[in-house]
C-alpha cells in the first residue's frame, strides 16, 4: 500500500468485497424492485435514498422481512420535524424479530450471546435457552401486571440477564430503561425518578478493576426513592441472596414458556435514553419500537456488514445507547459479544484480548481508547490472532488521523477503519461506516442511507468543504417520538429544531468534502471562535494528544465582558512530565505546525484531571460557564459527572481570575 494522502485512501475495499457486501446486493435488488440506481455505487444509492425517502424505507422494511401484523397505510404520513409519523396502522413487535433467528432449527444451539468478564471466561447462550427466558421473564411480567406503556428500569452491567430482561420488556410492550452500576443512586434517580418504573432490576454488585464492588446500600436507596415499583428482581452477581421484598432473578426464568409478543404500533415506545445532563436533568429520550427496528437493521445489517456468520463486539455499558446498538446485532442474527469488566485490565490489552478470544468480526471501541493504546506503545497485531477481525470501528469522539494510522499498521493493514458519529438522541449513526468505500484518514466515509446530513452556515447555506454546523433536513425512523414530561414539546423543539425550523440541528461542527466523506470537529455549543472563524476543539486535542508528556486536555473559548477573547488549554500530564516552558512551547508549536497559528491557547494551564460525563465525554461547557462565573451548583448537574471534584478546580480558577 502506497502512502496515503487526502487524496490516496488508506484503506480500499477489493472488488470481492465490495460484491459480496449487503449494501451492494441491497442496491441490486432495489434496482429491480424499487427503482434505486443500478449504477453509481454507493454515492448513487445514497442519494436516491433521500431523495425518495418513502420508498426507500418501504425498501429497507422489506428487505430485511419485517413482520407487520397489520399493514401499514403508508410510509410516511407526516414528514415535519418535529413530530413525523413513520408507517401509520402498522403493528409490530421488537423483541420478535431479535429472536426469531432460535425459529431455524439448524441455529437454535448456537451461541446469541457470549458473555465475558474480567477473568476472560467465555459463557455462551444460545438462540434457543435465550427466546425461553425472555419468554419466561415476559409471562412473569404480565404477571406482575406490567402492561403495553409501562416502564421497566435495569441497574444493571453488561450481562446476559440485561439482555433477556431488555427483550422479555419488549416483549409485553413495555419501555426499557437502564443505568450502570457504576452510577450513583443521584444519577440513576435523576433518570428514573422522571420516568417512574413499576419494575426494576438490580444486581448486588459488580466486578470491575479487580474488585468486588457493593451496590447493596445503593439498590436499597433506589428503592426508597422509587415509589412507583411493584416488583424489584435481584440478580446475585456476587452471589448473595435476595433481600427482602425482591424477587429472585433465578424464579423467573426457570420456566419453559413460548414467548407471546404484544403487537404494539409502530411508534410505540420501546426504551428511553438519557443525555449526559450536565446543565440539569437528563433529557428523557423516547424512541419507538418501529423506528429502532428499521433503523437498526439498516444500521447493522448494511452500514456494519453483519449477518448470521459474525460475531459483534462493542465495549460498552448499559448506560450508553451503545449497549442498546449492540443487543440489536440479534436482528440480524449476529453473536452479540458481552463484556462486563475494565477497558485496562489487567492491562490495557484487555478490550484486544476479548476480540481473540471471542473471534470477533467487528469490534466497537472508543477513539479514546484507541488513542491510550497508542500511547502504551502496544502491538495487538502482533501479539493477538485478530485474523477474524474484518472491521474496528471506533465512536464517542472523533477518531484523530493517528488513531487510523496506528490500527492500520498495529492491527493489520488490510482493515476497515469505521469512525462513526451519531448521537444517544437518534440511537444511531448520522455517518461512518460504508464496507464498499475507501477509507481516508481522519475522515469518516459517508453519510448514512436515508440521512439526508449536511453542513449549514448560519443562514442555511450549505457548505462543502467548509466547517459548518451538522443539520440532517429529512426525518429519521429513530428521531425521537418525544421527550418524557415535555407535554407541549417545547424542550424537544429547543433541543434540535431552534436555530433552523424544521430543520435537526444535532450541535456539532463538520466538514462535508467533495468526494462524499466527513470530518467531525467537536460541538458546536462549546464553540471556539477567534476573530470570526469557527474551531473545532476535537481538532486541538488531537494535536495536543500526540505529545507524550499529554494524558489528556481541554480546550475552551471565553467572550471576555471587555470584548476580548480568551482560550485556556488545560492540560492533565503524563506521570512524571512536567509543564515548564520547554513543554508549553512544544505544546504551542504542535498546534501551531498542525493547525494554524489562530488554533494556538492563549495559556496552557496544568489541572490535576479532565472531567467527563458518566460516559466518558469531555465537559466543555460547564467548564465554560464556571469559568464565566456561574455558581458550580448552576453550572453543572453534580449526578452528570465522573469526578465533581476536579471542577473545583475550575470554579476556583473563575474566582482568582475575577479576583
Amino acid at each position: 500500500m502506497t502512502e496515503a494522502t487526502p487524496d490516496t485512501p488508506l484503506w480500499q475495499p477489493g472488488p470481492d468485497r465490495i460484491e459480496a457486501a449487503a449494501v451492494t446486493r441491497f442496491q441490486n435488488w432495489a434496482a429491480s424492485r424499487y427503482g434505486a440506481p443500478a449504477d453509481g455505487g454507493y454515492a448513487a444509492l445514497h442519494r436516491w435514498s433521500v431523495d425518495e425517502l418513502d420508498t426507500f424505507w418501504q425498501a429497507v422494511a422489506d428487505w430485511f422481512d419485517i413482520r407487520f401484523s397489520t399493514p401499514y397505510e403508508g410510509v410516511l404520513g407526516d414528514r415535519t420535524m418535529p413530530g413525523a409519523t413513520w408507517f401509520p396502522g402498522a403493528t409490530l413487535n421488537y423483541a420478535e424479530h431479535a429472536l426469531r433467528t432460535a425459529e431455524e432449527p439448524s441455529r437454535a444451539d448456537t451461541p446469541a450471546l457470549l458473555y465475558v468478564d474480567e477473568t476472560h471466561t467465555q459463557i455462551p447462550i444460545s438462540w434457543a435457552d435465550l427466546r425461553r427466558q425472555v419468554g419466561a421473564l415476559a409471562a412473569e411480567l404480565r404477571a406482575l401486571g406490567v402492561t403495553p406503556g409501562d416502564r421497566v428500569s435495569g441497574y444493571l452491567p453488561n450481562i446476559p440477564q440485561a439482555v433477556v430482561a431488555f427483550l422479555a420488556t419488549a416483549a409485553v410492550g413495555g419501555v426499557w430503561t437502564s443505568c450502570a452500576p457504576d452510577f450513583g443512586a443521584r444519577s440513576v434517580l435523576d433518570r428514573f425518578q422522571q420516568i417512574e418504573p413499576v419494575v426494576l432490576f438490580t444486581v448486588d454488585g459488580y466486578r470491575y478493576g479487580g474488585k468486588e464492588h457493593d451496590r447493596t446500600e445503593t439498590v436499597a436507596e433506589l428503592r426508597r426513592e422509587l415509589p412507583t415499583l411493584r416488583a424489584v428482581v435481584h440478580i446475585p452477581l456476587l452471589g448473595t441472596d435476595a433481600p427482602e421484598g425482591a424477587l429472585a432473578w433465578a424464579a423467573l426464568t426457570s420456566a419453559d414458556t413460548e414467548p407471546v409478543f404484544e403487537q404494539v404500533p409502530f411508534d410505540h415506545p420501546l426504551w428511553v435514553l438519557y443525555s449526559s445532563g450536565t446543565t440539569g436533568l437528563p433529557k428523557a429520550i423516547v424512541q419507538s419500537q418501529g423506528g429502532i427496528l428499521l433503523e437498526h437493521f439498516k444500521q447493522i445489517g448494511l452500514h456494519c456488514d453483519l449477518g448470521p456468520e459474525d460475531r459483534f463486539f462493542w465495549y460498552t455499558s448499559t448506560g450508553w445507547m451503545m449497549w442498546n446498538f449492540l443487543v440489536s446485532g440479534l436482528l440480524t442474527g449476529t453473536t452479540v459479544v458481552l463484556y462486563d469488566g475494565s477497558p485496562g485490565y489487567p492491562d490495557i490489552s484487555a478490550q484486544w484480548r476479548v476480540a481473540e478470544q471471542t473471534g470477533a468480526t467487528l469490534y466497537g471501541t472508543s477513539a479514546a481508547y484507541v488513542m491510550a493504546c497508542r500511547k502504551a506503545d502496544i502491538h495487538p497485531g502482533r501479539d493477538f490472532d485478530l485474523s477474524r477481525v474484518q472491521c474496528v470501528a471506533t465512536t464517542g469522539s472523533p477518531l484523530p488521523p493517528d488513531g487510523f494510522r496506528w490500527l492500520h499498521d498495529e492491527v493489520a493493514d488490510d482493515l476497515w477503519i469505521a469512525s462513526v458519529s451519531g448521537g444517544t438522541d437518534v440511537c444511531s449513526c448520522f455517518a461512518g461506516a460504508v464496507p464498499t468505500l475507501p477509507v481516508h484518514i481522519g475522515e469518516l466515509q459517508a453519510p448514512c442511507l436515508g440521512t439526508d446530513l449536511q453542513s449549514w452556515d448560519p443562514a442555511g447555506k450549505p457548505l462543502t468543504n467548509e466547517v459548518g454546523e451538522l443539520v440532517v433536513t429529512n426525518p429519521l425512523p429513530s428521531m425521537p417520538i418525544r421527550f418524557w414530561n415535555d407535554p407541549d414539546g417545547s424542550r424537544y423543539h429547543d433541543s434540535y429544531f431552534d436555530m433552523y425550523p424544521g430543520v435537526w440541528r444535532h450541535g456539532d461542527w463538520i466538514t462535508l468534502t467533495d468526494h462524499g466523506s466527513v470530518i467531525i470537529h467537536g460541538r458546536s455549543d462549546s464553540t471556539l471562535n477567534r476573530q470570526g472563524v469557527r474551531m473545532g476543539s476535537a481538532d486541538i486535542y488531537e494535536a495536543v494528544e500526540r505529545l507524550p508528556e499529554i494524558r489528556e486536555s481541554l480546550v475552551i473559548g471565553l467572550e471576555e465582558p471587555d470584548g476580548g477573547y480568551w482560550m485556556p488549554l488545560f492540560v492533565h500530564l503524563a506521570e512524571g512530565a512536567t509543564l515548564d516552558d520547554d513543554l508549553r512551547a512544544a505544546i504551542k508549536n504542535t498546534i501551531r505546525e498542525n493547525l494554524s497559528p489562530r488554533h494556538v491557547p492563549d495559556e496552557v494551564i496544568e489541572v490535576p484531571g479532565i472531567p467527563h460525563t458518566l460516559t466518558g465525554k469531555r465537559i466543555e461547557v460547564p467548564v465554560k460557564r464556571l469559568l464565566q462565573g456561574t455558581e458550580l451548583a448552576k453550572a453543572v448537574n453534580p449526578g452528570s459527572v465522573d469526578n465533581l471534584d476536579l471542577l473545583h478546580f475550575y470554579a476556583e480558577l473563575a474566582a482568582n481570575r475575577r479576583g
